[in-house]
């Protein structure tokens, strides 16, 4: 009985080297196999419990009697005598399921935490529901979600991705993984760029369109090493390294800044900015910009005002300088215009402003109110048009005079 149980125990240690797992794993796995075929045979104690050294693989069952508190009053040994071939027999599928699950508990512990990180396969099998990506010892599972859209996936092509969930299911660990996710961009860059790897330069914000564009914002804490620099490379071979993996997705580099002002004009690269005005109440930048850039701060589809909008956290509003003079010049008007046309003691029709001041005549509105009111006149001193609300009549138009009464 010892040789065969040598020859078992050197068979134990070789699927424990072969499968990687630990043999005490193995001991465990088939010490309780052995328990449950030892109850299945007649006259079997009702609690038993089985040893296997490990040196010898010398198997032993015994047997308890439990009082009613679960104490143990008596034990004995109730080995059989041809056990070895009992239990070997009946043990074997249980060992067997034991050791696929101790696999899948290996292989979910190897990717467990991994959330984050990013993977290299090769893709296996593609539908329109997900795509496979055999990463060796595991499938990862790539949702149709979590894809790049328009972005092919060929049989056999090595493919990068971004490990979003690890999940432990009874046929092992399930990893997804996606394209899409704004992380891959962060860990495609520490392994091209050194300095992101070894936290000089950080990447601070990032935002997405996969498939079309991203916009990352990078900070350096050393003043010697430029961050843009860095993550461009030389002759900008490390951006490109990105983008090729990335299949032509074009990535915005700018440089972050604590003031919030200059983070915005910085985001709306490579539009350049004349002017930021922030409004904290409503989170919204007004972005001021020459006439001829504002089709590139606004971007394709509104793409480039998009992704800064997500970079910095604020809401932006684009205006080129002509629509903000415009806008303002339409404003002083209205303030100007806030008052009503009267018939003044003359018989003549004036403007009296709502504030209060000096009455504009028909004459000096057409002059542009250059003679008209004094500085505490409400608004009378800006060039403008009546909105004509208070008067009836349409805005920017005199009224008519009325008539004199014919004589009789």
């Amino acid at each position: 009985m010892s040789t065969t149980n040598f020859e078992f125990l050197d068979a134990l240690q070789q699927i424990a080297r072969d499968k990687g797992i630990a043999v005490d794993t193995l001991l465990e796995a088939l010490a309780n196999a052995l328990v449950a075929a030892y109850k299945r045979l007649p006259d079997a104690a009702e609690e038993a419990f089985v040893t296997i050294d490990s040196d010898s693989g010398e198997i032993r069952v015994y047997g308890q009697e439990l009082d009613e508190d679960g104490n143990v009053v008596r034990e004995w040994d109730d080995t059989p005598s041809d056990f070895g071939r009992i239990a070997a027999q009946a043990a074997k599928q249980v060992i067997l399921q034991r050791i696929r699950e101790a696999e899948r508990d290996l292989k979910y512990e190897e990717y467990a935490g991994r959330e984050g990180d990013i993977v290299t396969g090769i893709i296996q099998q593609s539908d329109n529901r997900y795509t496979l990506l055999d990463l060796g010892k595991v499938e990862a599972l790539l949702p149709q979600a979590e894809q790049v859209p328009y972005e092919r996936y060929d049989h056999g092509a090595r493919l990068k991705a971004y490990i979003v969930e690890v999940r432990k299911t009874t046929k092992g660990p399930q990893i997804v993984v996606s394209r899409s996710h704004p992380g891959l961009i962060k860990r495609l860059f520490e392994l091209e760029v050194p300095e992101i790897s070894n936290g000089v330069v950080e990447i601070k914000a990032c935002a997405r369109e996969p498939g079309h564009r991203t916009k990352i914002a990078v900070w350096s804490n050393d003043q010697n090493v430029d961050p843009v620099g860095a993550c461009v490379g030389a002759r900008g071979a490390r951006v490109r390294m990105v983008t090729n993996e990335l299949r032509g997705e074009k990535v915005d580099i700018v440089p972050y800044s604590d003031d919030p002002a200059e983070f915005v004009a910085r985001a709306l690269q490579p539009a350049k900015v004349k002017e930021v005005r922030l409004d904290e109440e409503t989170g919204t930048a007004t972005v001021v910009v020459h006439d001829y850039q504002l089709s590139l701060a606004i971007g394709k589809e509104g793409q480039n005002a998009r992704l800064a909008a997500r970079l910095t956290g604020w809401r932006i509003d684009i205006k080129s300088e002509t629509q903000l003079a415009d806008e303002e010049s339409a404003y002083a008007a209205q303030d100007w215009a806030e008052g009503e046309w009267v018939q003044g003691e003359d018989g003549e029709m004036v403007f009296q402003p709502a504030g209060g001041g000096e009455a504009i005549s028909m004459q000096q509105w057409a002059e542009g109110g250059a003679a008209a009111g004094d500085e505490d006149g409400g608004g009378a001193g800006a060039v403008g048009e009546p909105t004509g609300e208070d008067a009836g009549v349409p805005a920017g138009a005199a009224p008519e005079p009325e008539p004199e009464a014919e004589p009789s």
